[in-house]
């Protein structure tokens, strides 16, 4: 029996994720920020420049977008297992995924709190892995920061729990990985320029009126998801 995929139609979904990634960068800065600074103060002084320090920087992100991917995979593999289940399950995904990115953008903004009790939820698996990445530090070696980025990209984070919810309605594993790797392509720029540029970074991306804006594309997404589930 072949199953319809929810979201594999709607290009817009990746273009959803990677706005969320970008325009949410300001919550990546306060969960990944420290990490990307040690990690330029944890290279050999002639290699703390910027020129030098990019290349230890973008294998970090790319083993955090890995992880990013990896969980995406398996939960679009979850989300068609529940697909074929029943033909509600798809607009239910799809609207939990709606409601999901709405709570994310009322907490970009600081507006309503709530997914920090998912981000506790994440943290029982979080103190388990948290020890094997204070292990990689300092980072030396490139395949420290690879390893480090793959680690910190289970970290606990409402932003990527949101977007994961997109990923499961996607319900299907290739595309639900693209859709997290859009994601993660979209956090990349402010990630880089937290580590090259720390403070010029965070002082623009927590200006009130870029987290509102932010918040506001995000509500925007969700109520789109859903307004898709109604009209369909």
């Amino acid at each position: 029996m072949r199953v319809k995929i929810t979201l594999m139609n709607d290009p817009l979904s990746l273009t959803s994720a990677f706005v969320i990634g970008l325009l949410g960068s300001a919550h990546c800065v306060g969960m990944c920020g420290g990490i990307m600074n040690a990690l330029g103060m944890a290279l050999p002084a002639e290699k703390q420049g910027m020129r030098q320090a990019i290349p230890i920087l973008l294998l970090y992100n790319l083993g955090r977008i890995f992880s990013y991917c990896l969980a995406g995979a398996f939960l679009g593999a979850i989300g068609f297992w529940l697909l074929s289940t029943g033909k509600q399950a798809g607009p239910a995904l799809r609207l939990f995924a709606g409601f999901m990115m709405i709570a994310m953008g009322l907490y970009l903004a600081g507006w309503w709190r709530g997914l920090v009790h998912l981000e506790k939820l994440g943290g029982h698996l979080w103190k388990y892995l948290q020890p094997i990445g204070n292990r990689l530090m300092p980072v030396t070696q490139p395949w420290q920061a690879l390893l480090l980025g793959a680690v910190w990209g289970w970290l606990p984070c409402g932003l990527v729990y949101s977007t994961l919810t997109l990923s499961v309605s996607a319900a299907d594993w290739r595309y639900s990985t693209l859709i997290m790797l859009s994601f993660g392509l979209g956090t990349l720029p402010v990630m880089l320029l937290t580590g090259a540029f720390a403070h010029r970074a965070k002082t623009w991306i927590q200006k009130r009126t870029v987290r509102n804006t932010a918040a506001l594309l995000v509500i925007s997404f969700g109520v789109w998801t859903i307004a898709w589930v109604v009209l369909h």
